[in-house]
């Protein structure tokens, strides 16, 4: 699947996107500070590629993927998404042309609990986005609706209930399909399958799969579970405290991971084989404040490769092979030791 979406076009380009949220205190709300929660996040994402962003809850995953939808503005950076043929920049698109722009770029929600009206019925809820945009109505709407319940795996009988009839794997098809009714380029899968039970999981996931290759999209898959991410992304984003440390097609950085923070996390992540000795990595302390992050490389404080200039210097953003970026001052050592392959 690498290689074949390694021919096309890029749809999404992130370039050095940052999001501060002021921190106030006093009677004033005097701004004191800012919570950096994305840090210069730079990326690109194939059309009909699955990219994985992982890491540890409060990196900014979410706040990442809301920023490229423009459900937050950004405080710094560019967003560009491939529209008629030519990117455009998402951030400065004016309020008015965000609603033509946003039936390109959908979101699936983490938790299919809260993500849904309790006062919509199925077909409330799944047509709202074709009512929205004038695309459907009245018997054109209810057919629209039966379609996309039944690609998602849903009966058409499912279109009068209400969301509390359904168990949560249901629930999460029922975001899937609104998330498809209005045929979108992209979609931010924001943790789509955190919340459900293991065996719900892989069938989420194999849907989202069928239906990449069906309707030709393109998914940004945010997820803090590495073992996930690796059945269904291209390539995979690994994120510590508002910035990416190290991107590699999946089979690579699961083979060969450079960045320390990845080695750790890949340490954690179960295995089937019985005769596998397990070599976990403990991080010592905990994940800095993103309101306070230390200097020079952000993962210093826990890495159990830490030199001085670890903490004077922010490491530089290398290709150490063909499409493997890694942020870390331990890079020319690998190069020099013959770790990195090729």
């Amino acid at each position: 699947m690498v290689a074949d979406v390694a021919e096309k076009p890029v749809l999404l380009e992130v370039r050095n996107l940052k999001k501060y949220f002021p921190i106030q205190r006093g009677f004033l709300r005097r701004v004191v500070g800012h919570v950096r929660a994305v840090d210069g996040v730079s990326f690109f994402i194939r059309q009909g590629e699955t990219l994985g962003l992982v890491g540890e809850s409060g990196c900014g995953k979410t706040t990442t993927g809301r920023l490229i939808l423009r459900a937050y503005e950004p405080t710094a950076g560019q967003v560009l998404f491939r529209r008629n043929g030519e990117l455009v920049n998402v951030c400065q698109v004016r309020r008015s042309e965000m609603k033509a722009l946003r039936r390109e770029m959908q979101i699936i929600f983490q938790d299919p609990f809260s993500s849904l009206n309790p006062r919509m019925t199925v077909l409330d809820i799944v047509g709202e986005p074709l009512v929205i945009h004038g695309i459907a109505k009245g018997a054109e709407l209810k057919a629209q609706v039966r379609e996309l319940l039944e690609a998602v795996g849903l009966k058409a009988q499912h279109m009068n209930r209400y969301p509390y009839a359904f168990s949560g794997g249901q629930r999460q098809r029922i975001g899937i399909a609104r998330a498809l009714a209005l045929r979108p380029k992209l979609i931010v899968c924001d943790e789509p399958v955190s919340a459900l039970d293991v065996s719900i999981q892989a069938q989420v996931l194999n849907l989202l799969a069928d239906l990449q290759h069906e309707f030709g999209l393109t998914y940004l898959f945010i997820a803090h579970d590495l073992s996930v991410v690796e059945h269904i992304s291209d390539r995979v984003a690994v994120m510590y405290l508002g910035s990416i440390v190290e991107l590699a097609p999946a089979e690579a950085l699961y083979e060969n991971p450079l960045h320390p923070y990845t080695e750790a996390l890949l340490s954690a992540v179960p295995r089937t084989d019985p005769d596998h000795v397990p070599q976990r990595i403990i991080l010592p302390g905990d994940v800095p404040s993103p309101a306070n992050p230390p200097p020079g490389c952000k993962f210093h404080p826990r890495c159990r490769y830490a030199r001085d200039i670890c903490n004077q210097e922010t490491p530089a953003w290398r290709e150490l092979a063909p499409d493997h970026w890694v942020s870390c001052h331990r890079t020319e050592e690998l190069k020099l030791t013959g770790i990195v392959y090729g």
